[in-house]
């Protein structure tokens, strides 16, 4: 008998899929994972594709060749949109326009640490012809149990939610946000005691 669940890859007793909820959104994400991310038992990644009917979960460094990425990428009927704030990048205003006009969007989330996640923007040169979107400077992140370069980086599912729920703010996408907290106390609750004290708060 597996210890670890077959359906969000984490051990048993660390199973999220009690806290995931099936969600609807028209904006489509493709998470691109980098492959060190795959097995991190604190990755945040799954949730998003777990809940969302409509994503995309591709892992590896460079896409460039990357076949199920450029079938989604020469889909003429959708404006695709990487979530990577560089120079140039659009807000979610100017990206909310086009889907008032009822044209499809899909958003390319880079899911690794800043630095792994510059790698994979570098290599993939398939990426460097679409539009970039940034998110509020202002947004706050939670993800308490792994170290951040700044307040406001975010993990994956926080970006997801974020963008998802700028995109469409008519939708109720808290279940992402919900299921991430319940995640990160459990990895707390698990911690000896103090050592969360010592390492993690500030």
């Amino acid at each position: 008998m597996s210890r670890y669940c077959s359906q969000c890859g984490k051990s048993l007793k660390a199973c999220i899929c009690e806290w995931i909820q099936s969600l609807t959104s028209n904006v489509e994400l493709v998470i691109l994972q980098h492959h060190s991310e795959t097995n991190r038992p604190m990755g945040t990644a799954r949730i998003l594709n777990l809940s969302l009917n409509n994503s995309h979960c591709f892992t590896g460094e460079d896409f460039s060749a990357h076949p199920q990425l450029n079938q989604l990428l020469e889909d003429e009927s959708y404006h695709h949109f990487v979530l990577y704030p560089g120079q140039g990048s659009l807000s979610h205003t100017e990206v909310a326009n086009k889907l008032a006009e009822e044209r499809k969007v899909r958003v390319i989330l880079l899911d690794g640490t800043w630095k792994k996640a510059y790698k994979m923007w570098q290599l993939s040169t398939n990426l460097h012809a679409l539009p970039l979107i940034h998110l509020p400077d202002d947004l706050q992140g939670n993800y308490r149990i792994r170290k951040a370069p700044s307040d406001n980086s975010l993990s994956t599912v926080e970006a997801g939610y974020h963008i998802l729920s700028l995109l469409e703010p008519e939708r109720d996408f808290s279940a992402l946000i919900d299921a991430f907290n319940h995640m990160i106390e459990f990895q707390i609750q698990q911690m000896p005691p103090g050592v969360f004290d010592k390492n993690y708060r500030t």
